[in-house]
C-alpha cells in the first residue's frame, strides 16, 4: 500500500495512492486506514511530507564506505542525532541555502515512519511499530557541521529534511533495494540497503532503548558514500527502488 499526504481544499489529508487517483482516508493512518469515500486526482505538486514527526532521528555513518569518506573511524555503535521537526520539507519543496554556510551537501537515504508509540522495542518486534518506508535527503551544512562541536546546527536548518514522496508499507529493507542520488541528472550516490552496517530491527532496538518514538516520527537510516555539495539552482533526486523519487531544488 502506498500512503501519501496531500493538501486538499486547504487541508492536509492522508490517502492511498491507486494509479492516478488518491483514495482519501479518515484521519491518519497510524492506527488504521479507513477510507472516507472521497477521491481526488493524484497531483505531485500537492504532496506533503508523509509523516507527522515530533522529531526526526538520524543515523550517522551507517554505511562503511561513507564512514571512511571523511577519514573518520568506523563507530562501534550507531551515531544518533536529531533533526528538528521544523527542518521537515515536502516532496518537490525548495531547500533554502543558508547565507551563513559556504557548503551545503545532499545525503540520500531511506527512512521509516513510526506507526505506534515505541519504547524499549526488541529487534524481533520492530516491524510492528513501523508504518512504512520513505526517501529522505539529510541536507547538511557541511562547513558548519565540521566547525561546531555537535551536529544540530549544521543538520537542523529549516527545509533541511525533505521526506517523501510516499510511505510504502510493503517495502522490505532487507531485500537489497538500490538507493541512488542524482545532482542535476548526474548520478552521485549508488548503493543498496544490503550495505547498511546496522539494519532496521537493530536500529529500532538501539534507538528506543534511550528514547520513545511516537506515531509520525521518522528514522533516517544513514547515507552511502559520495555525498557532495549543492548550489543554488540545483535539483537533487533521491530514489529508493520500491519507494519512489524525492525531488527538491535549492534556492
Amino acid at each position: 500500500m502506498i500512503l501519501v499526504k496531500i493538501r486538499h481544499e486547504g487541508l492536509a489529508r492522508w490517502g492511498v495512492l491507486a494509479g492516478e487517483t488518491v483514495l482519501l482516508i479518515e484521519g491518519t493512518p497510524y492506527e488504521s486506514v479507513v477510507p472516507s469515500g472521497e477521491t481526488v486526482p493524484y497531483d505531485p505538486a500537492a504532496l506533503l511530507a508523509p509523516c507527522d514527526p515530533t522529531k526526526i532521528v538520524c543515523i550517522g555513518k551507517n554505511y562503511y564506505d561513507h564512514a571512511v569518506e571523511f577519514g573518520e573511524p568506523v563507530p562501534e555503535t550507531p551515531t544518533i542525532f536529531i533533526k528538528p521537526a521544523t527542518s521537515l520539507n515536502d516532496p518537490f519543496g525548495e531547500v533554502e541555502y543558508p547565507s551563513c554556510s559556504q557548503r551545503v551537501d545532499f545525503e540520500g537515504e531511506f527512512g521509516f515512519v513510526i506507526k505506534k508509540t515505541a519504547h524499549k522495542v526488541r529487534a524481533e518486534d520492530a516491524a510492528e511499530y513501523i508504518l512504512g518506508y520513505t526517501c529522505v535527503n539529510d541536507v547538511t551544512a557541511r562547513d558548519i557541521q565540521k566547525k561546531d562541536a555537535q551536529w544540530t546546527r549544521g543538520k537542523g536548518f529549516d527545509t533541511f529534511c525533505p521526506v517523501g514522496p510516499a510511505v510504502e508499507t510493503d517495502f522490505d529493507p532487507s531485500s537489497g533495494a538500490r538507493i541512488r542520488t542524482w545532482l542535476n541528472d548526474e548520478l552521485k550516490q549508488d548503493s543498496t540497503t544490503d550495505n547498511l552496517m546496522w539494519d532496521v530491527p537493530f536500529l529500532m532496538e538501539f534507538i528506543t532503548e534511550c528514547m520513545t518514538l511516537l506515531p509520525g516520527d521518522v528514522v533516517s537510516t544513514g547515507t552511502p558514500v559520495n555525498v557532495g555539495p549543492m548550489q543554488r539552482g540545483d535539483t537533487v533526486r533521491v530514489r529508493v527502488d520500491g519507494i519512489g523519487d524525492l525531488i527538491n531544488t535549492v534556492r
